[in-house]
C-alpha cells in the first residue's frame, strides 16, 4: 500500500486535531507543518516532530515528496492557500467553509478543474454514521417527500466566545446544516433564503443566527438555528439536533446526546464520542473516516464523491445569502449558484 505523505497548513486548535489523526492514520505519514505564528508552530512541533516545520507554507508546496495537505487556516485565508496548493499539484483537504465568499469559491472551483490533484472540503457531518444512516433512509423513500427540516447547532458561551471574533454562527456551524439539507434533497438548492442575527455581547460577529431556506421546487422549508451563547451549565459540548418531516414519516438526528455522561465536582458533561474522540491512543470517529476516505481516493486516483467542491461552494453561498438577508433586516432573498 502506497504511503500518503501529508502536511498540515495551519496548526491552531483544529489543525492539531487533523495532525493527531494523520499521525496515526494507517497508510499516512505526517511529514510537515506550517503556521505563520512561530510560537504556535513550535508548540505543534513539540507534539509532532516532523521533518519540515515552516512559517511559510510555500515551502511545503514546493516539496515534491509531499502528496497531500490539510488546509486548516483561518477560513478567510482558505481561498489563497487552497489555490496555491492546487496549482502546486498537491491533493487538498480544505476545511469548511470553503472560502470567505461565493466569488472566492468560484475561483477555487475554476482552479480545481485544471489542477492535477483532488480537492475535498471537510464537511465532516457527511461522515457521521447517524447522518449517513438518515440519508440512506431518505433515499430509500422511508419518510416520503421531505416537507420540513429544523436543525439546531448551539454552543455554550465559552467555546462560542472563542469563535465570535473569528466567524459568525451561521457561517461557522449553520453551514453544516445547510449542506445536509441540500444533500438530503438530492442536491436541490433553495430558491429563497432568509436570515436574522442577534448580538448579545460585543464580539465582531453576532452571538446567534437563524436562517430559513425555502426549497420552492420541492415545496419544503428548512430552518437553521445557531446560538453560541448557551449557559455554561448545559451538559453537552454542542446541542446539535435535526428533525426531518416527510409526507410518510419523520426522522431525528440527535448529536447532543453522545451516549456518555460524566458527573464530577464540576457537574455533568457529555463528551464527544463521535467526531474525534481519543480511543486507545488514537483519535477516531467521523474526522478519521473523512481523512481516511480522502486518502483512499488519492491512492486509487478517484475523485471524491461523498462531498464535491461544487456542493461545498453552494453551502457557503447559502449561508452568505442568509447573512446578506440578516444585514437587510431579514428580507427574503432569491438564491442561485451555478
Amino acid at each position: 500500500m502506497k504511503t500518503i505523505k501529508w502536511a498540515v497548513i495551519g496548526v491552531g486548535r483544529f489543525g492539531k486535531i487533523h495532525a493527531r489523526v494523520l499521525s496515526t492514520l494507517p497508510g499516512s505519514e505526517l511529514v510537515a507543518l506550517s503556521n505563520r505564528n512561530e510560537e504556535v508552530l513550535a508548540e505543534a512541533v513539540r507534539e509532532f516532530p516532523v521533518s519540515l516545520a515552516t512559517t511559510d507554507y510555500q515551502e511545503i508546496l514546493d516539496d515534491p515528496s509531499i502528496d497531500a495537505v490539510s488546509v486548516t487556516t483561518h477560513w478567510q485565508e482558505h481561498h489563497e492557500v487552497a489555490i496555491a496548493a492546487l496549482k502546486s499539484g498537491k491533493h487538498v483537504l480544505l476545511e469548511k467553509p470553503m472560502a470567505a465568499t461565493s466569488d472566492q469559491c468560484r475561483e477555487i472551483l475554476d482552479t480545481t478543474r485544471e489542477a492535477p490533484g483532488f480537492l475535498m472540503v471537510g464537511h465532516v457531518c457527511r461522515f457521521d454514521t447517524r447522518v449517513t444512516l438518515a440519508k440512506d433512509a431518505i433515499d430509500a423513500g422511508r419518510i416520503g417527500r421531505i416537507v420540513s427540516m429544523h436543525a439546531r447547532r448551539n454552543l455554550p458561551k465559552a467555546p462560542g466566545n472563542i469563535r465570535l471574533d473569528k466567524v459568525s454562527p451561521l457561517i461557522g456551524d449553520g453551514i453544516h446544516d445547510a449542506d445536509m439539507m441540500m444533500w438530503f434533497l438530492d442536491g436541490l438548492c433553495p430558491s429563497e433564503v432568509t436570515g436574522r442575527n442577534v448580538k448579545v455581547d460585543q464580539f465582531q460577529y453576532p452571538d446567534l443566527g437563524w436562517a430559513m431556506l425555502h426549497f420552492g421546487d420541492n415545496d419544503a422549508i428548512g430552518v437553521i438555528e445557531t446560538v453560541w451563547c448557551l449557559p455554561e451549565s448545559v451538559s453537552t459540548g454542542i446541542d446539535a439536533k435535526m428533525e426531518i418531516i416527510g409526507t410518510e414519516g419523520k426522522l431525528s438526528i440527535d448529536c447532543a446526546n453522545t451516549g456518555l455522561t460524566i458527573t464530577d465536582s464540576e457537574g455533568s458533561k457529555k463528551p464527544d464520542t463521535m467526531y474525534w474522540p481519543m480511543q486507545h491512543g488514537r483519535l477516531v470517529g467521523a474526522l478519521e473516516r473523512e481523512l481516511s476516505y480522502f486518502e483512499n481516493c488519492i491512492r486509487q486516483e478517484t475523485a471524491p464523491t461523498v462531498i464535491t467542491p461544487l456542493e461545498a461552494a453552494r453551502a457557503l453561498a447559502v449561508m452568505e445569502t442568509a447573512e446578506q438577508s440578516a444585514d437587510q433586516g431579514g428580507v427574503p432573498l432569491p438564491f442561485s449558484f451555478d
